[in-house]
């Protein structure tokens, strides 16, 4: 009995062990994760403030910024994959995280990327202001927290401009390509042609842009609870995801 009262201890003591290195672990990784991307996005607002300072336009901003949007966009991946699936240390559902992650990739590399003429219109660029604001709240704010030293106005921030830059960004979003590649029929193919095949990109994009909505209402309304208990601390019962 003493025997196996003792096996039961350490193998106890280990589980414990492996779970303190995997909490610091994914503490260590997402304290790095977010200031990276804090530092990124706030690199594309600094270029894009003194890009639009510089040359008094927004045309030919977007081309200046291109490579660091794509890089920084396209590494949110690692929050799905690293953070969500192997640590399973962000709280928010992993399927909403995908959802608009991915729509915000698709939006980057298969309309402003693939599609040039858009580059300079004017909802291109406000949809872009509007994500640089709400990824450096967010990640700031996860960063501070990380850290343990998470600054009032920040909090304010992070439960505050949601409000408006969420919905914004999506109407934005829907709003910037799909004039332009209704009117040219770009990236599409009518028939008849030698494949017998027909495709719209006007309406693949909206279908790929309205599948973000369904799933937006549970994103939006779970950061108004947060912020009740954040800022005004009601005691919200979650259910599980």
């Amino acid at each position: 009995m003493a025997s196996s009262e003792e096996d039961g201890t350490v193998e106890e003591k280990e589980n414990n062990n492996k779970k303190r290195t995997k909490s610091a672990l994914a503490t260590a990784w997402l304290t790095f994760y977010n200031i990276a991307m804090t530092a990124g996005w706030l690199v594309l607002a600094i270029t894009m403030l003194r890009f639009y300072l510089q040359k008094g336009t927004h045309k030919g901003l977007y081309r200046s910024i291109a490579r660091t949007l794509k890089f920084f966009q396209t590494f949110a991946l690692v929050e799905v994959s690293v953070t969500s699936l192997v640590f399973g240390m962000v709280r928010t559902s992993v399927i909403v995280t995908g959802v608009q992650v991915c729509s915000r990739i698709f939006m980057v590399w298969f309309v402003t990327n693939s599609i040039r003429q858009i580059q300079n219109e004017e909802s291109v660029i406000l949809f872009l202001v509007v994500w640089t604001l709400t990824e450096i709240t967010r990640y700031s704010y996860y960063t501070f927290k990380l850290l343990h030293h998470l600054p009032y106005f920040i909090k304010w921030a992070r439960y505050n401009l949601f409000i408006v830059l969420y919905p914004l960004g999506v109407l934005l979003t829907l709003y910037a390509a799909l004039p332009l590649v209704r009117s040219s029929g770009m990236c599409s193919m009518r028939l008849p042609n030698k494949y017998n095949v027909s495709f719209d990109y006007y309406y693949c994009l909206i279908i790929v842009m309205l599948s973000y909505i369904p799933l937006f209402p549970q994103l939006y309304f779970h950061m108004l609870r947060q912020r009740r208990k954040v800022l005004h601390g009601e005691v919200i019962v979650e259910k599980d995801d």
